[in-house]
């Protein structure tokens, strides 16, 4: 709903307006407006308002640092505090995701849960300072879930939207209950979680079944991998903070998932399509792999097994060097042009959520000093009094939270855990005000702008070496002091039982086994190599060439396929396997080759000029990494039949989804030629279906000829550009490809 108010009034006349809202009804709008603002005195209504605002920011209280540091810190509390919203009318009734009206008995319902953003700072600082508001924001989340069938990805006034990946309501009340956040029906909530994480949307039908998701699977599926598994961590210790054995040790195993999508010949997280690991590879390319990020953001997203991370890089030197290639990397970022990733330092990118408890990492390497010197960085660079001073989207008080507690000191690594990283204060000063009565005071001595350092610390005045600290040690109030210095101290942090652990073990986990080729094509035979990260587990594979089960062998080097099948493969390690995964492999047509002479879009080869005449022919969807785009230009190509041919049909097999730019070519043409130089034209095909239809499909535009020559020419006429109903209408487009079929 929008309106629009004009006046007609005198000079200096002024005009008062009041305004009630409800997502129920006309009538719920005047009783909350009479309910809120009862009288016409604004001077009144303007002092209440900043008694309210008061009295919310004075909950965390900060002395020290300069005026713009204040500054930037109140309105970091004051951004942090403007959502969710109350979308609750005076009455008590709401609008549920059911598009009915309840009324909420016990709690308050909310609106506005970006939680792919906010789950990871901002609910974590709800949790220590807000924990009435946070169990209500949970009993909406249960609410959502009983009138519209799952929890909240990315609500909006009782719409899902979808716009983001993950379950992260999870984390959310796995971090509550970590603080002592009880107000609600945990055994429900429980089964909530479950149903979603059971479900088969967005490619968790695979991430169940392999272990991973492929891209064929669905797409962003490296960040959907990794996020889920985390997800699952969280539903696991929710279950053991009830009592469910059961359902812990099942998420607990599925939590380590993230591992079959990490290459050690790059040491990287890296995306597949179908069994195969995506090439070419550039760790620092946004791409359909990933969600506003690139395999860099996500190769440290595993923050419930930061110790796994640094067994799969080698050990905590080797994890440290590569934490640090992050921030320092020559690397240039490419791909997609994604406006979300800014802040860069490195490859770091403070700008978006996915790198925000990158800095902290160093600690659990035992090397915190980095993790300081960057923490004090990003702090001064990045957030400033200025009316352009956050460096990214604010995305509902995500990026603010990660400002108030990196300027207390500490950051929530992994959300879930009750455990918290310690960096470098920005204050002398910082009083928790929590809700139970007690204060936490953290203290900072010779704090300056060059001594950000940490020389000594004192947790509730006893000495204290660890780099972090736990909701135990605060919760009940308390005082922790930093003694700051201008140089590190590289014998602090350094001994592992000072370090915070982040550690998922579980003896039933075996990695499934990866492909060390590019292609599951065959032209005279194919070499297959099958590893494993479990370097102690071994590989069983079955080869079925005619559709019949076959028995499976111990792999003990590569062996050969001349003809097409179905390879089925997994890793044992004593009585526990990995998912049996299962790949096809294609006989391909040798009596021809292709020479592309327009320039591919270097996000969408799928794997080089070959895949035109494989003999697969793709799906609608086009993220898959099978589909080759042709941007802003004509298509044409060149096949090779190395002797005389007749040709008795032509087609091109294109895709079409206007709203991500992807036009069918207007015409394709097909000439003929002996010589390879003089062509004779054969036939050309126009496209009949226009660019006003706003759905995804494919069609093979071809027809019948009859045709002799040794070589073919087809040339596909771009769509151009965008239709005037689009929102980027008159850019232009792309042309995607992926089978030339020729008989």
């Amino acid at each position: 709903m929008k309106a629009f108010f004009a006046f007609d009034i005198a000079k200096r006349q002024q005009v008062q307006l009041k305004i009630g809202i409800s997502g129920v009804s006309e009538a719920n709008a005047k009783q909350n407006l009479d309910a809120e603002i009862k009288g016409w005195d604004f001077a009144a209504v303007k002092q209440a308002a900043e008694a309210a605002w008061n009295k919310e920011l004075s909950k965390i209280e900060v002395k020290g640092g300069t005026a713009d540091e204040q500054s930037v810190f109140y309105t970091a509390l004051y951004h942090a505090s403007l959502s969710p919203n109350i979308y609750t009318d005076v009455n008590g009734q709401y609008r549920g995701t059911d598009k009915q009206v309840h009324t909420a008995q016990g709690f308050t319902n909310y609106t506005v849960f970006s939680l792919w953003d906010t789950y990871r700072a901002l609910h974590p600082l709800m949790n220590i300072i807000n924990k009435k508001r946070s169990a209500d924001w949970i009993n909406t989340f249960l609410a959502q879930h009983k009138h519209g069938g799952m929890l909240p990805v990315w609500e909006l006034s009782a719409n899902e939207t979808f716009c983001m990946i993950g379950y992260h309501s999870i984390p959310v009340m796995a971090d509550a209950v970590k603080n002592g956040i009880h107000g609600f029906d945990k055994t429900y909530a429980l089964k909530a979680m479950m149903a979603y994480a059971e479900s088969n949307r967005f490619g968790l039908g695979a991430y169940q079944s392999k272990g991973f998701i492929s891209n064929n699977d669905d797409h962003e599926s490296a960040s959907k991998t990794v996020e889920y598994a985390y997800d699952d961590w969280c539903i696991g210790q929710f279950a053991k903070s009830i009592g469910n054995e059961a359902v812990y040790k099942k998420y607990l195993h599925r939590s380590l998932y993230y591992r079959n999508l990490f290459d050690p010949s790059t040491g990287h997280i890296r995306g597949k399509v179908q069994g195969f690991w995506y090439a070419p590879f550039k760790a620092g390319e946004i791409n359909n792999f990933f969600t506003e990020g690139n395999s860099w953001h996500y190769s440290f997203a595993a923050p419930h097994d930061v110790s796994g991370l640094i067994k799969l890089y080698g050990g905590r030197q080797q994890f440290a060097a590569k934490a640090y290639d992050l921030f320092y990397s020559k690397e240039p970022m490419s791909g997609r042009d994604q406006a979300d990733v800014t802040g860069l330092i490195g490859q770091y990118a403070q700008g978006n959520e996915p790198s925000h408890h990158m800095a902290y990492l160093f600690n659990y390497a035992g090397q915190p000093w980095h993790t300081q010197a960057l923490v004090s960085r990003i702090t001064k660079a990045f957030y400033r009094n200025t009316p352009d001073g956050l460096i990214g989207n604010e995305d509902c008080g995500q990026m603010s939270a990660w400002y108030i507690f990196s300027a207390m000191g500490f950051y929530p690594v992994t959300p879930g855990s009750g455990t918290y990283a310690l960096g470098t204060p920005v204050f002398d000063e910082v009083k928790l005000h929590l809700e139970n009565g007690k204060t936490f005071t953290i203290t900072a001595r010779n704090l300056s702008g060059k001594n950000f350092y940490v020389k000594n610390m004192l947790l509730n005045g006893r000495q204290y070496g660890k780099t972090y600290i736990s909701s135990v040690d605060f919760e009940y109030g308390g005082s922790m002091v930093f003694e700051m210095d201008g140089k590190p101290n590289y014998r602090r942090g350094v001994n592992a039982v000072d370090m915070p652990l982040a550690k998922t073990t579980d003896e039933t986990f075996v990695a499934a086994p990866y492909f060390e080729m590019s292609s599951n094509k065959i032209k005279d035979s194919l070499t297959v190599v099958l590893k494993s990260i479990d370097v102690d587990a071994e590989i069983y594979y079955s080869i079925e060439e005619v559709g019949e089960a076959a028995a499976f062998h111990h792999y003990t080097k590569p062996f050969v396929l001349r003809n097409a099948a179905v390879v089925k493969y997994y890793a044992a390690r004593k009585k526990f396997k990995s998912p049996v995964n299962s790949q096809q492999f294609y006989k391909v047509v040798t009596d021809r080759t292709i020479t592309v002479n327009a320039e591919v879009h270097p996000m969408y080869t799928a794997g080089g000029a070959d895949a035109l005449i494989d003999g697969i022919t793709g799906t609608t969807n086009w993220k898959t990494g099978e589909w080759q785009s042709y941007f802003d230009q004509d298509f044409e190509a060149i096949i090779d039949f190395k002797k005389q041919r007749t040709f008795s049909y032509v087609a091109m097999h294109v895709l079409q989804d206007v709203s991500p730019w992807i036009i069918f070519p207007s015409e394709v043409q097909w000439e003929v030629s002996s010589d390879g130089k003089n062509f004779t034209p054969v036939i050309s095909i126009k496209n009949s279906i226009d660019a006003s239809q706003d759905a995804v499909q494919v069609q093979e535009l071809g027809a019948a000829v009859n045709a002799s020559g040794r070589y073919i020419r087809v040339k596909a006429i771009n769509g151009g550009k965008l239709p005037a109903w689009h929102e980027s209408a008159g850019q232009p487009s792309h042309l995607f490809v992926d089978e030339l079929i020729i008989k």
